[in-house]
């Protein structure tokens, strides 16, 4: 049953996608993916999210963690994660197909608000798991993919089926990661309100005192249930916001190294260049340079 529904899943991607890209669609939440080779390791922020492959395989690191994600798995991600990603498995006649879900945190508050059986508060886990995808979850994921050969039908069935996936998650094995997100005074929700915070203000000083104080969170216990979660300190996490948002400035704006390492909130260029080049591999200049020659068009 799961070979089927892949098959369909896999078919209804390649009717959708002509070239290797990251496509976005008419359904806000929904992102598809193709590509016919193997990736270089490309750092992204991943928001709260469903990624599920339907052909070749992935691998996701988060700081010294490798997830690999393979057909009949299903990648959760329950806050926003700083990682580097790349395509493992795919060829031209077997390319590599993903889609990717966006989840609405307000819709996890709304189910549980409806009654459905929360998980009892613990540790907070991590923000990030592979699992096995159980066949109505991935039964879900292929209409919702399926909707895009009738657009007539995206406005009242789309969301629909993304609160049918939500709930599927929710009562699936990796339930309670997003239960804990939504559950007032979890520790992983007060958490997950600390990274939109950093997210919205990593430009500016981190104190982690005052931080920790404004998610009602002893210092201490801050900074280890940031780390369970994060699988990183919150300066490190902060650290990375910096740079991904760096090269978006250098790329798309055309900022020398030295503005831009003032945008993000660094006092010293070289402080700046010397991370820049332990998260990239290479100076700014030199990592931008080969950036934009990869992004040329060849004839």
């Amino acid at each position: 049953m799961a070979t089927e529904e892949l098959a369909k899943l896999v078919s209804a991607i390649e009717r959708q996608t002509t070239a290797d890209d990251v496509y976005e669609t008419v359904v806000p939440a929904l992102r598809l993916s193709r590509f016919s080779a193997p990736s270089d390791l490309v750092a992204v922020v991943y928001e709260p999210s469903l990624c599920v492959v339907a052909q070749g395989a992935k691998e996701v690191l988060l700081e010294d963690e490798t997830y690999r994600l393979a057909p009949t798995q299903a990648l959760l991600v329950s806050v926003d994660l700083p990682v580097s990603a790349r395509v493992v498995e795919a060829s031209p006649g077997r390319p590599y197909f993903a889609v990717r879900i966006a989840l609405d945190p307000a819709v996890v508050g709304e189910l549980l608000a409806e009654g459905m059986p929360a998980s009892p508060l613990g540790p907070p886990a991590r923000g990030l798991a592979v699992t096995p995808i159980e066949p109505p979850l991935l039964d879900a994921v292929t209409r919702l993919t399926v909707l895009l050969d009738s657009p007539q039908d995206i406005l009242p069935l789309a969301p629909l089926v993304l609160r049918e996936i939500t709930y599927r998650l929710l009562t699936g094995p990796q339930g309670s990661r997003l239960c804990q997100i939504a559950l007032a005074g979890a520790p992983a929700q007060r958490i997950a309100h600390a990274i939109r915070w950093l997210k919205d203000h990593f430009t500016g000083p981190l104190r982690i005192e005052s931080l920790a104080k404004h998610v009602r969170m002893s210092p201490s216990a801050f900074h280890l249930h940031f780390k369970s979660v994060t699988a990183m300190s919150p300066l490190q996490y902060q650290k990375r916001l910096r740079l991904l948002e760096a090269r978006r400035l250098m790329l798309g704006e055309g900022l020398d190294a030295a503005e831009t390492a003032f945008r993000v909130g660094y006092e010293s260029p070289s402080q700046f260049g010397r991370e820049y080049r332990r998260m990239f591999g290479a100076p700014p200049r030199q990592h931008v340079s080969a950036l934009k020659i990869e992004a040329q068009p060849t004839n």
